[in-house]
């Protein structure tokens, strides 16, 4: 389960500020509802990958035995 700020709270911030679990269950849940999203959810989701790719992608740098390297958001 997600557990985060929902997208009435984000909406009003930049991209920039969301941290990285964030990023990644959005642009899960926007990848999954793509086909049916219209022009305004397109271009959220668009400034999402965006956002993930300035950032350089949303690997961790390193695993450790406690962590992965992938971010979750779960």
């Amino acid at each position: 389960m997600f557990v985060g700020r929902d997208m009435t709270e984000l909406s009003m911030m930049s991209k920039s500020d969301w941290k990285d679990s964030e990023l990644a269950f959005y642009h899960h849940s926007f990848q999954q509802i793509m086909p049916y999203l219209n022009a305004e959810g397109q271009t959220i989701h668009r400034e999402i990958v965006e956002e993930i790719e300035n950032r350089g992608g949303l690997k961790r740098q390193e695993a450790d035995y406690t962590h992965g390297t992938r971010v979750s958001y779960e």
